[in-house]
């Protein structure tokens, strides 16, 4: 991997890869490229090693099976563990948010989460499907959260991590709040892909990644009128 550029893994596509979540891949690239920043994407799939030396990791949304799967090697595999510590960002979806946690639940089983997120999932008396939305911890500076969910599982978010956003429509966590984070990680059950709705979020990204207090500012004329038709349909009648 070259020390010029920024480096952007996306893990385990072959078992972490719905509702369209390698939209996150692109569309973080693009906005890096459209202000000027080399980029060097990486597309690691479950038998491979895990680089450890990459700036944002990306880990989408999965089933139960695959999800137990993807938390077993990279339990095993530690590359995210050590990019992590080294101060690399992540960005996870849906399961990927739920196995960055302490435990979660896949085919009626407790698993062993990643621990880098302190969180810990459960199951939901009912299933979570529809328009997400929420207002996102001030201290981010960001814009209301958008998305689409479609999980069964419930988070729980612990002393060492802060709810991502407050739930305004949707269900995200527990119906209250939606997500998580700590540090430089970021988890949320927002599909959409979540960084068409939320480009906002790449941004904060970038700047977590190349150390910038501000970014060239891009024209997001088409990416605002998805999250005002988004935002619009979650917001009651």
């Amino acid at each position: 991997m070259s020390t010029e550029a920024l480096r952007i893994v996306w893990i385990y596509p072959d078992l972490l890869s719905t509702y369209g979540d390698r939209g996150n891949l692109l569309i973080l690239a693009a906005r890096a490229a459209a202000r000027g920043i080399p980029v060097e994407t990486y597309e690691v799939r479950s038998d491979q090693r895990m680089p450890n030396s990459a700036d944002i990791y990306l880990i989408g949304g999965g089933e139960d099976g695959p999800q137990a799967l993807a938390a077993q090697r990279l339990l095993a595999d530690g590359g995210l563990h050590q990019a992590v510590h080294q101060g690399a960002a992540v960005l996870s979806i849906c399961a990927g948010y739920q196995l960055l946690g302490h435990s979660f639940f896949a085919k009626g089983a407790k698993c062993a989460g990643l621990g880098l997120l302190d969180v810990h999932s459960d199951r939901g008396e009912t299933r979570a499907v529809g328009e997400l939305r929420g207002d996102i911890d001030p201290r981010l500076g960001l814009p209301a959260l958008t998305g689409f969910e479609n999980h069964g599982g419930r988070t729980h978010v612990g002393q060492h991590a802060a709810p991502l956003a407050r739930v305004t429509a949707g269900i995200g966590n527990d119906g209250q709040t939606e997500g998580a984070w700590a540090g430089k990680i970021l988890g949320t059950y927002s599909h959409g892909p979540a960084l068409a709705r939320n480009p906002a979020i790449a941004d904060l990204l970038l700047k977590w990644s190349t150390g910038a207090d501000r970014l060239t500012p891009l024209d997001d004329t088409w990416s605002e009128k998805l999250r005002n038709e988004r935002l619009a349909a979650a917001s009651p009648a």
